[in-house]
């Protein structure tokens, strides 16, 4: 049967079994991030764009799943390895989810999602309210998948068309009535999307690799240097203060406040943090790649915009958790989408280090301008 989740210790905890669904999640962005890197248009970035959106609404579902539930207790635990092995086929269907593999996407994703909407029915059984929200859940869901496989027998602009309104009608299903119904625990909430945000930043990672594929010239080298030091500056963006302050923040709300937070900023402000990590991820690779060429428009947008994209997530998850603008990210931000022009004059490697620069110096400013109020917050007692 599936049983309520547990504290350990007075907190909740992230289970292994949780991890190891997001281990599939990692090559949901891997695929992602290949997409885009073979098709670097604006077709090629719309389409990773998409498909990413809506893997990522499948795992946020999730995400509250297992939040409410046990995964690892009883039938549950093997209903997961099933969305699992759904979630991989689709993952493995991304570079043709919108040509020859279409139909097999729209049915692994069908399973995902089918699965989900099993698992918290069984759940909320004899819970009116949340057996509410499942069914608001249920009906966004179910019409998204839907449009997926009427996209499959389409092509060119009508199939983005209709992909586009898919993802639309799915993120809006949890937006229906507010948080009504649902449940939280809100420690385990933050860290699960914490930890997504370092997996994400591991893809980065993993595009430096992918992208070092000749030689290890100087160039090459120096390349993967500043390639991580900009990875190192987002982890710091996000885990040296931000998520500590959003996880206080989600814990002290109450109610519903708490539900329309955790879905505002966690479920829904997260998804551009990820994309901007994972079009860093395609800027990488082509940079690695071509050290000594300028890049292409994509790739510039993508290694520029993708960075800037992730700052300014941050600014709307401060201005939804606290209620201030974070104008020092915001100006980077400025910075980074203004150098795209120069970018697709610039050699990449000439282009890499100014992104570098950029991030480090914004990271520095904070770290001194804010010393006293930094050490504050990372040195605060954490609530019982």
């Amino acid at each position: 049967m599936a049983r309520p989740r547990h504290r350990e210790n007075g907190e909740e905890r992230v289970t292994p079994l949780e991890l190891f669904f997001d281990l599939i999640f990692v090559f949901a962005l891997t695929q992602v991030t290949g997409l885009v890197s073979a098709q670097p248009t604006w077709e090629g970035l719309a389409q990773g764009t998409l498909v990413l959106a809506i893997l990522w609404w499948a795992w946020a579902a999730y995400a509250w799943l297992t939040n409410t539930i046990n995964p690892e207790e009883g039938f549950v635990r093997l209903a997961m390895f099933g969305a699992m092995g759904a979630m991989f086929i689709a993952s493995l269907a991304v570079p043709g989810a919108f040509d020859d593999d279409a139909v097999l996407f729209a049915c692994a994703y069908s399973l995902v999602r089918i699965a989900h909407l099993s698992l918290y029915a069984v759940a909320g059984w004899g819970d009116r309210d949340l057996l509410g929200a499942i069914a608001r859940l249920g009906v966004g869901s179910v019409v998204a998948a839907t449009l997926l496989f009427v996209a499959a027998g389409l092509d060119g602009a009508a199939q983005g068309i209709v992909w586009a309104v898919a993802v639309v009608i799915d993120l809006l299903g949890a937006y229906i009535r507010g948080g009504r119904g649902w449940k939280l625990s809100a420690g385990h909430f933050a860290e699960r999307h914490g930890l997504i945000v370092i997996i994400a930043l591991g893809e980065s990672i993993v595009a430096l690799g992918a992208g070092a594929t000749g030689p290890l010239t100087a160039g090459v080298v120096v390349a993967a240097l500043l390639g991580f030091a900009v990875a190192a500056a987002l982890w710091w963006a996000y885990f040296d203060v931000v998520s500590i302050v959003a996880g206080r923040k989600l814990r002290e709300a109450t109610g519903k406040a708490q539900l329309t937070m955790a879905r505002d900023s966690y479920s829904y402000l997260h998804l551009p943090m990820v994309l901007g990590i994972v079009l860093f991820a395609v800027g990488l690779k082509k940079t690695l790649a071509h050290v000594g060429d300028p890049l292409a428009l994509i790739p510039a947008i993508s290694l520029c915009g993708g960075v800037a994209l992730y700052f300014v997530a941050h600014i709307l998850f401060r201005l939804r958790n606290v209620g201030s603008l974070n104008r020092h990210r915001l100006v980077a931000s400025a910075l980074l989408v203004a150098f795209v022009p120069a970018a697709v004059e610039l050699p990449a490697l000439a282009t890499l280090a100014t992104v570098t620069a950029i991030c480090a110096a914004l990271i520095a400013y904070e770290a001194l301008r804010f010393s006293e109020a930094r050490d504050r917050v990372r040195h605060a007692p954490e609530p019982a």
